[in-house]
């Protein structure tokens, strides 16, 4: 089965947004796992990150990840690296063509981005705590330093947990508010909800990273309408993995690349 990947009209270059559907492992990694680090068969997971970026039209040796870690680091990416060698930062970037930048989430929001023109790509891992932190503006200065300009980019958010699932504590909230009177936009106080609980809120990730996006100036964004932690079918979750008790957990992989 070939996995068919979500994908959107506003991005010009090779890009997927994959779902666990159409991969070989089983379990609970079932299907398309494309996590190095979980407690999969390392034989499955190649085959898994093998088959998104064939779908792609690019060969495996093509794919590169990080060692993602919530942070704001970004690297420039001028060849390909060695599965699960890749460097601890959250964002990636190329002027390179046939190089294929993959995010792995599994609730997190991946952000994909491209200046045709330029002809630069990125790509960011953007959990809460990157994109408070700033996550998203570090790789669009990185993609500016290569040549892109960010009126002219087209930036997508991919699948991640929903507000309606995205239950915060103040420990967020606080940091999310902190961020505002630093920036001075308001933006984070917008897309905290009430919770449902006293001292509880529900927080629009996928909104906040738009925001971030707008803020910095990104000419074309949007966002998929798809919520990891309710749509089991097609996507990995930590928080229902959490809600559940625990246990072993996959991730979906979203990727970017210019065509060569």
């Amino acid at each position: 089965m070939t996995p068919e990947p979500l994908r959107s009209p506003l991005l010009p270059v090779l890009h997927g947004f994959f779902t666990r559907l159409g991969g070989v492992s089983t379990g609970p990694f079932a299907a398309l796992n494309c996590s190095l680090s979980g407690a999969d068969r390392p034989e499955a997971v190649a085959e898994n990150r093998a088959r998104t970026v064939r779908s792609l039209g690019l060969p495996p040796g093509a794919l590169v990840g990080l060692t993602q870690v919530h942070g704001t680091e970004v690297v420039r990416v001028r060849e390909a690296w060695a599965p699960g060698q890749g460097p601890r930062a959250d964002g990636m970037v190329t002027d390179r063509a046939g190089l294929a930048l993959g995010i792995v989430t599994a609730d997190c929001a991946p952000v994909l981005l491209a200046d045709a023109e330029a002809g630069v790509v990125g790509a960011v891992h953007a959990g809460w705590r990157g994109a408070v932190a700033g996550a998203i503006e570090a790789t669009i200065a990185a993609m500016a330093a290569l040549g892109a300009a960010p009126a002219r980019l087209a930036a997508v958010v991919g699948p991640c947990i929903g507000q309606a699932s995205y239950e915060v504590g103040s420990d967020l909230r606080d940091a999310v508010l902190a961020a505002d009177r630093q920036r001075g936009d308001g933006e984070g106080a917008r897309r905290l909800g009430p919770g449902r609980r006293e001292d509880r809120w529900q927080f629009d990730l996928s909104g906040y990273c738009l925001a971030r996006l707008r803020a910095a100036g990104v000419g074309h964004a949007a966002a998929l309408a798809a919520d990891t932690a309710a749509d089991e079918a097609r996507f990995f979750s930590h928080r229902r993995r959490t809600l559940g008790g625990g246990g072993p957990i996959g991730h979906q992989i979203s990727i970017v690349a210019l065509p060569g």
